[in-house]
């Protein structure tokens, strides 16, 4: 027996119509590019929103379209997110830290119609340009007063916009059609697409709405450190309208006195993003003698936060979530709120387990498996590789069967590539890379696809690349070399070599030439015995 109740698609679309309708007075507060401070409340920014729609569908783009973007956190940015799904097209957002060959080869495998980019990023589009497809159009995300003089055919962002007004009514369509699209760089081989859909998204931000509750609220401020372009700032953009709260918006400047000047002047209450941006605010906090007013709390996630850390802004009552998820997760997965019983706990048992990953978010399933595949228990003890499952957790790669088929377990679970543990009362704690992915400043970097890369240089006749604990960036890649010929090549030739195919911060920090590679009993270069030969090396300044 089915009960009798409606079924109305789940749409990103309403997110911003309950918000205009909702939130009436909450903001968008952006620091531009063009270097001013706009300031934009839901409801304007909804009809902005709708009047881009307009502008979209004249462009003749139509549902299931790919529209990329390659821009800064902004209100411009925002609104895209919502114009572009909400006619049924697919925001593609581009990492701009990527290498140019890479960027050209997620633009042809979306195959994008539409690029909106930010005039930061015009330079590097120019140089693009002669082997991007000949039908992709260019959108400048400012007014006419600041469009640039390029030998692009470039389509404002201000003129299309405003030549439309901002009557129209959202269209239907069923809840899985796609709404999102953001590469991943695996270990091995081309980025992967994770391809979000309306149901995926609206669910993944009712999941951060219950599990963020304390800083996603009417009124607070929340700032995102975190890019846009980087998996979709954790679920802020639609969480927060969602909410209620309120979005400062960085733009370019994220150095720790532009951060701690707008979180001050703006009283921000939650910050999000990775260890090294804290790095950086920290410092500043330090030299200025106070944390910025109205500054509670912390959200860090992309890679592991320092112990110092969490300490640090602790000690200052600034209260630290560590968070743990993926791009496949749409991305949240876990949350480090601690239960009330733990309010009275010593600082230092706090900051234990403050250091861990964090616990479930509800309609996310964990599990850690053995390398036969079978289950392990919750004690906080056993080690195995992470599966998750859930309604916004990928049962798939874009346009990529053979990527998808290594991903999933026969039960359909998702392989994280992580090994983890899980506690009884169920806090995660990753322990290890399953694959020898480095992971500096919260960015992948692939092991094996820097070692392909060396290896095409006649210099070298084989290598490995692994992880070196940094300072400021978590870890950095090391390449352990085997010269071809008696003296080996230049280490400013190798990286020349590289810089061809990679971006700069994929490029390894050192290298180090030996006779030869440590085997293991298969015949593998044991990178197990290489961490930790050079564990303690240390990496030019």
């Amino acid at each position: 027996m089915q009960g009798q109740m409606m079924h109305r698609p789940l749409r990103i679309a309403d997110i911003l119509t309950f918000a205009e309708d909702s939130h009436k007075t909450s903001e968008v507060i952006s620091r531009t590019v063009e270097g001013d401070l706009n300031r934009i409340t839901y409801p304007d920014m909804a009809a902005r929103a709708r009047q881009m729609a307009k502008a979209l569908i004249a462009l003749d783009i139509s549902l299931g379209d790919r529209v990329a973007t390659l821009a800064w956190n902004g209100y411009r940015h925002l609104e895209l997110y919502y114009a572009i799904s909400g006619i049924g097209a697919v925001c593609h957002t581009i990492n701009p830290r990527l290498s140019p060959e890479q960027m050209l080869y997620i633009i042809g495998h979306a195959e994008d119609r539409l690029l909106f980019l930010d005039l930061t990023f015009v330079p590097l589009v120019e140089k693009l340009a002669p082997q991007l497809p000949k039908t992709l159009r260019f959108v400048v995300m400012t007014a006419r007063a600041h469009m640039p003089d390029s030998p692009l055919d470039l389509l404002c962002y201000e003129d299309l916009l405003t030549a439309q007004d901002p009557h129209y009514a959202w269209p239907e369509f069923p809840e899985d059609t796609a709404s999102g699209l953001c590469y991943t760089s695996g270990t091995t081989g081309h980025p992967k697409g994770a391809l979000y859909s309306h149901r995926s998204t609206v669910l993944h931000t009712m999941l951060c709405a219950i599990s963020l509750r304390d800083c996603l609220q009417p009124g607070r401020k929340i700032l995102p450190v975190v890019p846009l372009f980087h998996v979709n700032a954790w679920g802020l953009p639609y969480a927060a309208p969602l909410t209620g709260a309120s979005l400062v918006m960085p733009g370019p400047r994220l150095d720790g006195a532009s951060l701690w000047d707008l979180m001050n002047d703006e009283q921000v209450f939650s910050a999000w993003g990775v260890p090294t941006v804290w790095l950086g605010l920290l410092a500043e906090i330090k030299q200025r003698g106070a944390k910025p007013v109205g500054f509670g709390e912390v959200i860090i996630g992309g890679s592991a936060a320092p112990r110092s850390m969490i300490d640090a802004f602790e000690r200052m009552d600034v209260s630290v979530c560590h968070a743990w998820g993926m791009t496949e997760m749409s991305p949240v997965g876990t949350v480090g709120h601690l239960p009330p019983s733990m309010d009275d706990h010593p600082l230092e048992q706090r900051v234990d387990v403050k250091a861990k990953q964090g616990r479930r978010c509800f309609g996310v399933d964990l599990k850690i498996v053995d390398e036969a595949g079978a289950a392990l228990p919750h004690d906080g003890q056993a080690s195995g590789e992470l599966y998750v499952r859930g309604n916004s957790i990928v049962s798939g790669y874009f346009a990529n069967p053979e990527a998808t088929a290594q991903a999933l377990d026969p039960d359909g679970w998702f392989g994280t590539g992580d090994v983890a543990s899980i506690d009884a009362d169920g806090f995660l704690t990753i322990t290890d890379r399953a694959k020898d992915l480095i992971k500096s400043g919260g960015e992948w970097i692939s092991s094996l696809d820097v070692e392909n890369m060396a290896m095409s240089h006649p210099g070298i006749a084989n290598c490995a690349v692994i992880a070196v604990p940094h300072p400021k960036w978590d870890e950095r890649p090391l390449m352990v070399a085997v010269a071809a010929e008696d003296i080996p090549p230049k280490k400013s030739d190798i990286l020349s070599h590289l810089a061809q195919y990679l971006a700069k911060w994929q490029l390894p920090d050192d290298i180090v030439f030996v006779d030869t590679l440590p085997l293991t009993a298969t015949g593998k270069v044991s990178k197990l015995t290489l961490r930790q030969e050079y564990a303690d090396h240390a990496l030019p300044a």
